[in-house]
């Protein structure tokens, strides 16, 4: 189960959070609203859906399960940029 989820989280949203996510799907979240009142254990969140490269697709507002989201850590980057190989330039 997840706490309060805050700006930047990445989720993974599976049937376990709502029979909708028959396809699950990543979502970097924006903000709960929790102005809007739902029944106990559920929660309405804002965010981006994420494709495969983790580039924001779609903006939505999704209705899930609390206990079913699941927190996804954020992907590493490398830890030093890749060394490009120069070419001598010619000159005259």
């Amino acid at each position: 189960m997840i706490g309060k989820m805050t700006a930047g989280d990445v989720v993974h949203l599976t049937t376990a959070a709502s029979v909708q996510f028959l396809c699950p799907i990543f979502v970097r979240v924006i903000r709960e609203l929790p102005e809007l009142h739902t029944y106990h254990g559920w929660v309405w969140i804002e965010g981006y859906q994420l494709n495969a490269a983790g580039d924001a697709v779609a903006r939505r507002e999704l209705y899930v399960m609390r206990a079913g989201v699941r927190l996804q850590p954020l992907p590493v980057g490398p830890a030093k940029p890749a060394k490009r190989r120069r070419r001598p330039v010619r000159v005259g």
